[in-house]
């Protein structure tokens, strides 16, 4: 399992995002009997295609390594789940258009930092041209006035703040607009 971990760190361009996390692991169903066999699962995420296919190569040669080294044998299934999603020029450009005109300049940031997570529209992207954006609804603070700062939908701290709902409307509507040239 620490093995895995080496695999970004010595595989890996430094400017290159990547991310291996061992989230399951499970052998034996009691203290005083080795097991017959043991599974892990992963998570693996890259933003390039290039590193996504470097992580599954280097994850075979490093399990399928360690079990020779150690006179077992091992399967490595390795799916691929959702894909990197990039989005196409021109709907991203109509897009921003479509923020910038409602909101400023100041509250449209295009060059955001990538996001490793999963998103089923990475799908659509490879069938359609599209783009994929946020609309954020804010830094929340939790509890007693503690601050957490902002936290993705993912989070338990989470708090969907409902003041994004009419500016949020108002952009599709001016996205819909500059799209069909209303």
């Amino acid at each position: 399992m620490l093995a895995l971990q080496s695999i970004v760190g010595r595989n890996v361009d430094p400017v290159d995002a990547a991310v291996i996390s061992v989230g399951r692991i499970a052998a034996g169903n009691t203290y005083n009997v080795i097991p017959e066999s043991a599974e892990m699962e992963l998570s693996v995420r890259a933003l390039r295609p290039d590193v996504r296919d470097l992580l599954e190569m280097r994850i075979r040669a490093l399990v399928e390594g360690q079990a020779a080294a150690f006179g077992v044998t091992c399967e490595v299934l390795y799916e691929r789940g959702y894909p990197v999603l990039i989005n196409s020029a021109r709907e991203t450009r109509l897009a921003v258009e479509a923020a910038r005109a409602l909101v400023g300049d100041e509250r449209v940031e295009v060059d955001g930092a990538p996001i490793s997570g999963s998103e089923d529209f990475a799908f659509i992207l490879q069938q359609v041209p599209g783009c994929y954006l946020l609309i954020g609804n804010g830094d929340n603070g939790f509890g007693g006035g503690e601050h957490l700062g902002p936290c993705s939908v993912h989070n338990p701290h989470y708090d969907f703040n409902d003041a994004c709902l009419a500016p949020g409307a108002a952009f599709w509507l001016a996205l819909g607009s500059r799209f069909f040239g209303c």
